[in-house]
């Protein structure tokens, strides 16, 4: 199956003449999405429990005879010889009157039988899974900077798990509708369309019917993975209804509160010498961070200000290097992080070449380039909760493993924000805190809680954290796995 288009996107994408993309300086499609949805009246902010209490509809099952075969990849373009794992990629309908299709990347682990199933989901809003989260982060293969060639990545999370890897919701990266309205969305269509994909693709691939299933995604996907994960865990109750195994959620840096989002964010880049103390103090003063709508003039004033005086950094990284141009010359090991990356990116995702490799775009009926964000699901977004931490409570109490991890150089959603966030969830600790580490250094803190709820930080790195820290990123995932707590020693 192709996309097809009805519209003509605009977007965010990575050209040398921009730097719109998801990682780098001046662009923060999170922060950008939380003030802006104060100026929408007709943003509609729906209470938790809308989602706990939606009225379960039959669920739209195609036939996937055949697509699974269909969808194996023989090989990316530039990928490295002796690769020892098999790829799949492909859309799955999710609303066939709309021709609504998500596109999704599985990557296996090399025994893949044995291990679980771990779907990943990138925010934004509307910002890709297979660009941002694999090939930026933790996937099996980094883009070289003659933006043609792969590297393989050690540390990549399918050592541990077979990773599939979606574009949700329809409009981002390689997802689309042949229907214009469905690019107004928001979180309920996203976790029910999310839900129908999920249950068609184990009709595609029957073999993870019974395999244990865990959801992971950072940012954004906060709101993502656990509204998927209430609605799993529902529609599981319900007879002749697929049941998924689901043994588990990880969220790192996850936005998951809007109160604690914005007292946290200003209490971290204050903490950190990045604003003064009359611009903190003016913020505190004039924004009231209870209320949806606690932007005043006044604060505004003071939030722009805080915006200028951070300079030319990275706020998903405050420590680590920007990209001054789409031509400065790539680190010089390829295991460090390379800020440019998403210029590499962005043009070997649109090589027809790689697009046909993946199995979209084969017709060239697909209007503009692939893009780490998009700008309409962006703009369009038309639903959400001020928080999730209810959600993410019940969880716990559904006999399903829960953690939040973030990394500790992140400003967008810094780890205050999860910390304050936790404090309003009122756990009792069971496992104080204390300091894991991997290969002999600290890679982190970490403290548990009841209820199979912990929380983990990783040192020294961001939003992004397999980006930056890939070995203490992949430690921390496996114990996830294994429902350990990282190691003490």
């Amino acid at each position: 199956m192709t996309g097809k288009l009805v519209l003509t996107l605009a977007i965010f994408f990575c050209i040398d003449s921009s730097v719109q993309c998801y990682v780098g300086v001046g662009n923060d499609p999170l922060t950008r999405h939380i003030r802006s949805r104060r100026s929408k009246p007709s943003f509609s902010y729906v209470t938790e429990g809308d989602l706990d209490g939606v009225e379960y509809s039959p669920v739209y099952i195609g036939s996937q005879k055949g697509l699974k075969e269909a969808n194996k990849i023989v090989a990316l373009p530039g990928q490295p010889d002796g690769i020892d794992f098999d790829q799949y990629s492909g859309y799955v309908t999710v609303d066939q009157k709309a021709s609504r299709a998500l596109f999704y990347w599985l990557v296996e682990s090399q025994n893949s039988s044995s291990k679980p199933l771990v779907l990943w989901l990138n925010g934004g809003p509307g910002c890709s899974s297979v660009g941002n989260g694999a090939f930026t982060e933790l996937g099996p293969f980094r883009v070289n900077s003659d933006r043609k060639t792969l590297w393989r990545n050690p540390y990549a999370w399918n050592n541990a798990a077979n990773m599939l890897f979606l574009e949700s919701p329809a409009g981002v990266g390689f997802s689309y509708s042949n229907t214009s309205s469905d690019y107004h969305t928001g979180d309920k269509k996203t976790a029910k369309d999310s839900y129908t994909f999920l249950v068609n693709w184990l009709e595609r691939f029957p073999e993870y019917k019974t395999r244990d299933f865990f959801i992971t995604g950072e940012s954004y996907a906060g709101h993502y993975v656990p509204q998927l994960a209430q609605l799993i865990l529902k529609n599981n109750k319900i007879t002749n209804q697929t049941v998924i195994n689901l043994k588990g959620i990880s969220i790192g840096n996850a936005y998951v509160d809007i109160e604690t989002q914005n007292r946290g964010t200003n209490d971290f880049i204050w903490s950190h010498a990045l604003i003064s103390d009359e611009i903190y103090h003016g913020v505190i003063s004039n924004c009231n961070f209870s209320s949806r709508y606690y932007s005043s003039d006044a604060c505004a004033k003071f939030q722009n200000q805080a915006d200028a005086v951070q300079g030319k950094i990275d706020p998903y990284n405050i420590y680590a290097p920007v990209c001054l141009s789409s031509s400065q010359p790539p680190p010089s090991r390829p295991d460090q992080f390379d800020p440019c990356i998403n210029y590499y990116i962005s043009d070997y995702l649109n090589t027809p070449a790689v697009q046909h490799a993946f199995h979209v775009n084969i017709t060239g009926s697909l209007p503009g380039p692939w893009a780490s964000c998009s700008d309409p699901i962006f703009e369009n977004w038309q639903d959400e909760p001020d928080s999730v931490l209810e959600v993410i409570k019940k969880l716990t109490t559904s006999g399903i493993r829960v953690w939040l991890y973030s990394g500790d150089a992140d400003a967008v959603v810094a780890v205050t924000t999860t910390k304050y966030a936790i404090q309003k969830m009122k756990f009792s600790v069971k496992t104080p805190w204390y300091p894991w580490y991997d290969h002999g250094e600290v890679g982190g803190y970490v403290v548990g809680y009841e209820k199979n709820f912990t929380f983990v930080t990783i040192r020294g790195t961001g939003h992004f954290v397999p980006s930056y820290q890939p070995v203490r990123a992949l430690t921390m995932f496996t114990s996830f796995l294994e429902g350990k707590l990282p190691p003490s020693s």
